[in-house]
């Protein structure tokens, strides 16, 4: 299987090792009942941010070098609707000179297989010159636990 099909394909929860719940809102659904598409995609970029906070340490606000989002893809397996609670997981598909490419899938509550599974890209840019650079190597080696 290709690299760009991978997330692709619904996963179980036991290929993600990092994981968060999130609880669904009654504003997240849509007229048809089910969560909006773009919960999906803000629910991917939450998961990823707070790995990027809280595991890897990167502060946006101060650090010389930092992630921004470059790509972020999804493929839908099966619907998801409030009340429920999601939980998105992770894990790291490719780790490259400047970019992360993270694999990222939503289960829902009970649920061992993916109702939604892709991708999110993060590029390490130089805060002065905003161009990529060397992901730094502390941030390097936490990545590479992450690794699936």
């Amino acid at each position: 299987m290709a690299e760009a099909d991978v997330e692709h394909v619904p996963g179980t929860r036991a290929a993600y090792p990092y994981s968060v719940d999130f609880a669904t809102r009654w504003g997240d659904n849509d007229m048809l009942g089910h969560l909006n598409n773009v919960v999906f995609h803000r629910v991917f970029e939450d998961v990823v941010t707070r790995y990027t906070r809280f595991e890897l340490g990167v502060d946006w606000l101060a650090d010389p070098v930092y992630p921004v989002a470059v790509e972020s893809q999804c493929r839908f397996h099966s619907e998801l609707s409030w009340p429920e609670t999601v939980t998105a997981a992770m894990r790291l598909g490719r780790l490259g000179r400047s970019s992360a490419l993270y694999h990222v899938a939503l289960f829902g509550a009970g649920n061992e297989t993916a109702a939604a599974s892709g991708r999110f890209v993060h590029v390490y840019i130089d805060r002065a010159s905003k161009r990529p650079t060397d992901i730094p190597a502390a941030i390097r080696a936490k990545l590479e636990k992450l690794l699936g």
